[in-house]
């Protein structure tokens, strides 16, 4: 399964309130019906806040 790209991503993260934490940003992407490879994708981020989503780029690139 190749990994969805940011842009992708970003799609399902609309709404989310900065700063978070990673499992935040899962939670916000589930409840926008995302597919597993972008909750997978989000999974894998470093469990840390993220102050917007340039933070959630730089860190899933």
């Amino acid at each position: 399964m190749s990994q969805p790209n940011p842009v992708q991503m970003q799609k399902f993260l609309g709404g989310v309130d900065y700063p978070c934490s990673r499992d935040d940003l899962v939670e916000q992407a589930r409840s926008k019906g995302a597919p597993d490879d972008v909750l997978q994708g989000l999974q894998e981020l470093p469990d840390q806040t993220y102050n917007g989503p340039d933070d959630v780029s730089g860190a899933y690139s």
